[in-house]
């Protein structure tokens, strides 16, 4: 599945989970540029993530980590392992 559908399938389960519209972001961005970044039609720019993530009270890797989740198909478990192991291999 493409990153941008399942980011953006992240993105309203994350807004439907906080229970906010897509009205509530009017204050970053319109409802028209919400509905096309859940519909996977755009992409967000890292700025645009940050706020976005920040109007759900949640931190910007949490939504890049449920949209890989969603697009592999993959238990929490098995990404935190990964992304452990790939960290300490960076030197965090």
């Amino acid at each position: 599945m493409e990153l941008n559908k399942t980011l953006g399938q992240a993105l309203k389960r994350a807004r439907l989970a906080a229970g906010q519209t897509q009205e509530d972001f009017s204050p970053i961005s319109s409802r028209t540029y919400i509905s096309a970044l859940e519909r996977g039609l755009q992409s967000p720019t890292l700025e645009k993530l940050d706020e976005l993530c920040e109007q759900l009270g949640i931190h910007p890797v949490t939504l890049i980590a449920a949209s890989y989740l969603i697009k592999n198909r993959m238990a929490v478990e098995e990404l935190k392992l990964t992304l452990d192991q790939e960290l300490m291999g960076l030197g965090f």
